[in-house]
């Protein structure tokens, strides 16, 4: 499967947000309710052939986070759809039992409670093996993937 990150020239510069480790810290003016948020599969969007309720920490402000979250739902007996991204990515799983197929290989099964780790560049599909709704927290890094030259030389984000 192609790589889904943007295709930028030989020899072309790709733009980069500021890191965020080299920011300033906040000052904390935020109440902590705009930094807490609930896992609502209510507010969950389809995305992936499954639910993703899109949860982005360190809300406002100018910076982006270094990571992407987003809470996962997969319906009894799904499938999520084929992903590949230059990304890590730490699936924590929440409810459920499942299995993943990684690079066209079955990963043995997993059960809530347990931590799934996608390294980056591999075709990953999730799939839910209960009788109940799989659901877990994603986080990858970075936020954005990094932009990938056509001679593949990785362009540093």
């Amino acid at each position: 499967m192609p790589f889904t990150s943007p295709i930028l020239p030989p020899g072309e510069p790709a733009l980069a947000p500021t890191p965020y480790r080299d920011l300033p810290p906040k000052t904390g003016d935020a109440p902590m309710a705009d930094r807490r948020f609930r896992i609502d599969r209510s507010a969950a969007t389809e995305e992936f052939g499954l639910a993703c309720q899109r949860i982005i920490p360190w809300p406002g402000g100018d910076a982006e986070p270094p990571v992407g979250a987003m809470a996962c739902f997969l319906k009894p007996g799904g499938d999520s759809d084929p992903d590949c991204h230059n990304q890590d990515e730490v699936m924590i799983i929440l409810d459920g039992t499942g299995s993943v197929t990684l690079d066209g290989r079955l990963e043995p099964p997993f059960r809530a409670g347990d931590v799934v780790v996608l390294p980056r560049n591999q075709e990953h599909v999730v799939h839910n093996t209960g009788d109940t709704e799989l659901s877990w927290l994603s986080l990858y890094w970075p936020l954005h993937e990094p932009a990938i030259r056509t001679d593949n030389e990785e362009v540093a984000a």
